[in-house]
């Protein structure tokens, strides 16, 4: 059972470097700012305090050392996102949703992966974290980007060229030795489920990752026509030993260990070194993900992938959901809920993730209510879509 209380009392502020050269980490957990529940971040947003959600009886006992609990515990629950100005609204909304819904929501490690030349400094964003979730266990990485900058080609839409959009790249790399399994969330997510289930996914055989899959995609429009015309190229899809299948890369459970001695990173980048040098693909940083893995991931239930919430990379139209149950909605493509809600121009699917923001704007005439979030958030029970 999940349990609620406020938090009070004064936290301290730490910060962990001695890290690889691909970046370093800050732990950070700073005083409250204020008496407010809220912190001024950009622009005159704020974000109210969550709720404090509890451990239940049958949750394990953590390994910490007075109040931080170690990263190493292997009881714990790893979940890896990017963290920036620009989709902060929207990963303060994922984060809110899986502890709402988490059996044991004291049990997650959030490992948040920053850009090193954000607008918002990794220390504010890191600061941002502890005041809105005071007792959230996580670390912030900086991310630096000329680790992958000259590997990024051109996209389809601007967004998909930024850095951290290859940051899952590099987990292997960022996140500790110790911890050998993640999950991989995007920031425009929410979680309606218990988050465990999704943790403990088998990973058969040897395979690295698992995620929902999809086999009547066509992959072809994935992949331009020089690709598709080069027989040494598209062998990597048409070879008989090899069945692949779309699967969207917001959403993964990946065996880091595995990742590590198959230096899964490299092979992701020889692909990105290629399409420098030939445009074979039009997308950001899927295709190279499917030239690696399609047709040797761990195919999982889609509940928890319902992708495509935000239309397409274009227009970003409206979207329905499909049909059967739900465990996370995710708002891939340009039309994010955030931004469609605030110009009141919102779809209906976009109210399934409203219940979870926490922004507070009181001073431009947007206004949150604690009791009115709690109030409006039952659209489900358990994991099914009512």
């Amino acid at each position: 059972m999940v349990h609620f209380r406020l938090h009070a009392g004064v936290l301290f502020f730490t910060i962990v470097v001695l890290f690889p050269l691909l970046c370093f980490g800050i732990r950070s957990i700073p005083s409250r700012e204020g008496n407010s529940g809220a912190v001024e971040v950009l622009n005159g947003f704020r974000f109210a305090e969550a709720p404090e959600y509890r451990n239940g009886r049958d949750c394990p006992v953590l390994t910490s050392n007075g109040r931080l609990v170690s990263s190493c515990d292997p009881s714990l629950v790893h979940i890896a996102m990017t963290l920036d100005s620009e989709y902060l609204r929207g990963s303060i909304a994922a984060v809110h949703s899986v502890l709402k819904h988490a059996s044991c929501p004291e049990s997650i490690f959030f490992h948040f992966i920053a850009a090193e030349f954000d607008p918002a400094s990794p220390r504010v964003l890191s600061q941002l974290v502890r005041s809105t979730f005071p007792s959230l266990n996580f670390k912030v990485y900086i991310f630096r980007e000329d680790t992958v900058i000259n590997l990024i080609s051109s996209s389809i839409r601007q967004a998909l060229e930024n850095p951290l959009n290859y940051a899952r790249n590099y987990l292997g790399d960022l996140l500790d030795l110790c911890v050998d399994r993640v999950i991989y969330l995007d920031s425009d997510v929410v979680v309606v489920d218990d988050i465990h289930k999704l943790w403990t996914t088998t990973l058969s055989g040897a395979r690295v990752i698992g995620a929902p899959e999809y086999c009547h995609t066509n992959l072809t429009k994935y992949f331009t026509d020089v690709f598709w015309s080069d027989p040494v190229m598209s062998a990597t899809f048409t070879s008989a030993r090899r069945k692949p299948c779309y699967f969207n890369t917001g959403v993964m459970v990946m065996d880091l260990v595995r990742w590590r001695e198959g230096n899964y990173r490299g092979r992701i980048e020889k692909w990105m070194e290629v399409q420098r040098k030939t445009r074979i693909y039009e997308l950001g940083s899927l295709p190279p993900f499917l030239l690696v893995f399609a047709g040797d991931v761990e195919a999982m239930d889609h509940r928890w992938n319902q992708h495509g919430l935000g239309g397409d990379n274009v227009r970003g139209t409206c979207r329905s959901l499909h049909p059967g149950p739900v465990s996370l909605l995710h708002w891939s493509g340009k039309g994010k809920p955030w931004v469609r809600l605030d110009a009141k121009r919102p779809c209906k699917v976009d109210h399934l993730w409203e219940p979870y923001d926490l922004l507070v704007r009181n001073n431009k005439g947007y206004s949150y209510s604690r009791n009115d979030h709690h109030q409006s958030s039952g659209f489900f029970t358990g994991s099914s879509y009512l």
